[in-house]
């Protein structure tokens, strides 16, 4: 546990510029949430499913922050700003994956079994973005302020609006985004 701790200290410090000193992490709502999330993800594993949601409840009533015990978290999750971020029971999320606040990455309520989003290795997801349904965001992708996404998204990929619509993909040589600035 020294170990993790120690990491997720050096990586909200590299992910947050208003972290001065090593003790103002303790004080970030993505540090407090994914401790919270260790325990009760681990309770939840050993069906101690009460026991899991109780401490799940109580993350969210101090950080504003709710991930459902079930949900599986790779390594080096950044939540910043974190008020309103939801994650789902069925969510899967890969490592160096960095979510802003307002995110929701929930079920549209028509799946049954996987219902909520397959987040790959170091995506970006913006403020106020909804990812829903059992979909996947490939790595290295972005999913832009506000977006509404509820198809894949391929690896590479940004993604902006809603419903939301590809705008930039490095993996074709053409550039969107060109094509997006002619209406401003």
């Amino acid at each position: 546990m020294l170990k993790y701790i120690k990491n997720e200290i050096n990586l909200i410090k590299e992910k947050d510029p208003s972290i001065k000193r090593n003790i103002e992490v303790f004080l970030h709502p993505s540090f407090k949430v994914k401790i919270y999330y260790k325990f009760a993800h681990f309770l939840y594993l050993k069906k101690f499913y009460f026991l899991a949601r109780f401490l799940s409840y109580k993350a969210k009533k101090l950080t504003g922050i709710e991930i459902h015990p079930g949900a599986t978290i790779g390594k080096n999750l950044f939540i910043d700003h974190g008020c309103g971020v939801v994650i789902g029971e069925t969510t899967i999320i890969g490592n160096n994956v960095t979510i802003f606040h307002g995110v929701t990455l929930g079920t549209t309520g028509k799946e049954k079994g996987k219902r909520h989003p397959t987040i790959k290795d170091n995506v970006l997801i913006g403020a106020n973005a909804t990812v829903l349904g059992n979909i996947t965001i490939e790595k290295n992708s972005k999913i832009g302020a506000g977006a509404v996404v509820v198809k894949d998204v391929k690896e590479n990929t940004t993604v902006v609006g809603v419903p939301a619509k590809i705008i930039r993909d490095y993996n074709d040589n053409t550039n969107k985004i060109l094509d997006l600035l002619k209406y401003y």
